[in-house]
């Protein structure tokens, strides 16, 4: 293996270098930590030199995160697309309510509120608060067929049949 002593239990690194070692004997490496008091601080090569100007590269410029923008500039608003997305499934389950005649009141109810959700989501869609336009409409014409197209259908094909029923 190598010239080396190995510690008397046998295991790590040896105590002492071997007697008469020469330039290729590797150096201890620096410890870590301050420095002992007293011991020498070893200099950079050319550290005590007095720089020339015009030589040498320039400054790196420093490292680090930009800084944050100030107060209202640049900061970036989430849109509020809720209600828009509110006003359109409000709007769909109306209309499936509105079909069916057991829950044609809750499809009224639900209706609605789709014109209201989807009134106010268009509105904030024009302002430029949301993105969802194409939703917030989708669900004030789907609130409108839920509380006005639909009950008015119904009651017209009740009167329907009632007035040819009444006939026989």
């Amino acid at each position: 293996m190598s010239d080396t002593q190995p510690v008397p239990e046998g295991f790590g690194p040896p105590s002492q270098p071997p007697p008469g070692a020469g330039y290729g004997t590797p150096q201890p490496a620096p410890g870590y930590g301050y420095p002992r008091q007293g011991a020498a601080v070893p200099q950079q090569p050319g550290a005590g030199y007095a720089q020339q100007p015009g030589l040498g590269y320039p400054a790196a410029p420093p490292v680090g995160y930009p800084s944050a923008p100030g107060y209202g500039m640049g900061m970036s608003v989430q849109p509020s697309n809720g209600l828009g997305t509110a006003g359109l499934v409000l709007g769909i389950i109306g209309v499936v309510c509105s079909l069916t005649v057991i829950l044609w009141f809750f499809g009224i109810i639900l209706g609605i509120l789709a014109i209201i959700f989807g009134a106010i989501g268009r509105g904030k869609a024009n302002r430029g608060e949301a993105t969802n336009k194409g939703a917030a409409t989708g669900g004030l014409v789907c609130g409108i067929v839920a509380t006005v197209v639909l009950p008015v259908l119904g009651v017209i094909l009740f009167a329907g049949i009632m007035g040819t029923a009444s006939t026989f």
